[in-house]
């Protein structure tokens, strides 16, 4: 079954591209007093318009948000808790790095956030992250030593955590033991009321080859980010090695999306941002030619390639990715509240988890 996922803005949202004009809700403590603004101290936040952000992709029929790791944005823990608080039905994926914090502490934070709501909890777990991020947070850890510390991150998540209820806050038993390089356990594992429950979806990215060996053996989930060449090669890659470790592994793919009625409708819009922080320099250059766009990136997106079209163009790329083998999208385009409720209202239903656009099947009919 495909899933579709919403980013979520951590650092600001607006009408605009450039960073500094993203204040809508109250970012940056800067937000432009208009007729419609709330003056009165305390009324509205960044929490609020994040809420709001959320409770849109639920009500359009998307199937969870993705809280981000970013080390300029708000915390992805508290935005992933925030999120699970304000639904009732969709998955939110917490993005973090594992210097975060030990694996057990890590799992038992989890068990307690998918006891309140009822197992919607998701990992994403961010590896290859900048070395100066690292050392920002006091990281020392490196280079391939990365994937083999979060390799050992997930075998003590997995193994502290009791997905069968353990009698008895009294367990007698023995214990998860844990010898490694990076983390040592002795008698861990999870009793009584945070035993039971759902291990998070293990969501991974990354092309590399440490990366896709890493998903092939832990992840459950490989997210993609699209390129000018494609992801098919990744994407084999990836299927390749987890057979090899005797696993299946589903793929997902990270993309900005600019749908709107006609394609010119879509590309004036596209076009329109670009100028906003190029005042030269053709946006129609990054055009890939086949509904995909190199610019993103410019736009302040974290993904430099995105699609750009009509809804039922952007609905058959979307369905030709499901015929490739992608069961898990995270979307993302801004401002947040339009576009989730256009993705879910416009477009989505366009798309048939078969693999082709319900558009050209009924053309075809």
């Amino acid at each position: 079954m495909t899933e579709f996922l919403w980013r979520l803005p951590t650092q600001g949202d607006g009408r605009h591209a450039g960073p500094a004009a993203r204040n809508r809700g109250g970012f940056g403590g800067h937000s432009p007093v208009t007729p419609a603004t709330d003056v009165r101290p305390g009324r509205f936040g960044p929490f609020d318009d994040l809420h709001q952000i959320i409770d849109a992709a639920e009500l359009s029929g998307l199937d969870g948000v993705l809280a981000p790791y970013d080390p300029l944005g708000e915390e992805s823990w508290i935005v992933a808790g925030g999120a699970l608080r304000a639904t009732r039905h969709a998955r939110v994926i917490v993005e973090f790095q594992p210097a975060f914090g030990t694996p057990v502490y890590a799992a038992k934070v989890s068990a307690t956030l998918q006891q309140i709501s009822r197992g919607r909890l998701s990992w994403r777990i961010a590896v290859d992250t900048e070395e100066a991020d690292a050392r920002a947070r006091g990281d020392r850890v490196t280079g391939d030593d990365r994937y083999a510390r979060a390799a050992e991150f997930l075998t003590v998540a997995r193994g502290v955590w009791n997905e069968t209820p353990v009698p008895g806050a009294g367990f007698k038993g023995t214990g998860f033991e844990f010898d490694g390089e990076y983390f040592d356990v002795i008698d861990g594992g999870f009793r009584g009321i945070l035993s039971g429950l759902p291990f998070p979806t293990v969501y991974l990215s990354g092309t590399s080859a440490q990366a896709l060996e890493l998903s092939a053996r832990h992840g459950d989930v490989h997210v993609f980010t699209e390129t000018p060449d494609g992801i098919a090669a990744s994407v084999t890659e990836l299927r390749e090695r987890a057979a090899a470790a005797g696993r299946t592994v589903r793929a997902g793919l990270d993309i900005p999306v600019i749908a709107r009625e006609t394609e010119q409708e879509a590309w004036a819009r596209a076009h329109r941002q670009w100028s906003e922080v190029h005042a030269e320099g053709p946006s129609s250059a990054l055009d890939l030619g086949d509904g995909r766009w190199a610019g993103f990136a410019e736009l302040g997106y974290s993904q430099p390639v995105g699609l750009v079209g009509s809804y039922e163009q952007v609905a058959q790329r979307l369905s030709g990715y499901i015929d490739a083998g992608i069961e898990s999208f995270v979307l993302v385009g801004h401002p947040h509240i339009e576009e989730v409720h256009r993705t879910g209202e416009h477009l989505l239903y366009l798309v048939d988890p078969a693999g082709r656009s319900l558009a050209v099947q009924e053309a075809g009919a």
